[in-house]
C-alpha cells in the first residue's frame, strides 16, 4: 500500500514556496516558483500573494508533485515551474 501524505509545512522564499511531499514513505522536498504560482493565480478571480495562492491550491500543487515523484522525476528540490502546469 502506498503512503501519499502531504506535509503541511511550507516556507515562502523570495523565489517561491518550498514544501515537501511523502510518496511511498519517501519524503521529497519540492519547490514551486513564483512564476508558476502567478500562472495558477491568473486562473483565479482575485490577485493574492504567493503563499495564499499556494494554500488555496495546495491540494492540486502537492498532487502534481506527488505524481512527479512517483514517476521518478529527479531533482532536489523537485522543481515545479509554469511549464509543469501546461
Amino acid at each position: 500500500m502506498s503512503q501519499s501524505v502531504t506535509e503541511t509545512e511550507a516556507k515562502l522564499t523570495n523565489a517561491g514556496v518550498v514544501f515537501s511531499v511523502c510518496v511511498e514513505f519517501v519524503n521529497r522536498e519540492c519547490f514551486i516558483s513564483n512564476e508558476a504560482l502567478m500562472k495558477l493565480a491568473s486562473q483565479m478571480f482575485t490577485a493574492i500573494g504567493p503563499m495564499q495562492t499556494f494554500r488555496q491550491l495546495e491540494a492540486n500543487i502537492t498532487g502534481v508533485a506527488r505524481r512527479l515523484v512517483h514517476a521518478g522525476v529527479q531533482g532536489s528540490p523537485l522543481q515545479l515551474t509554469p511549464n509543469t502546469f501546461q
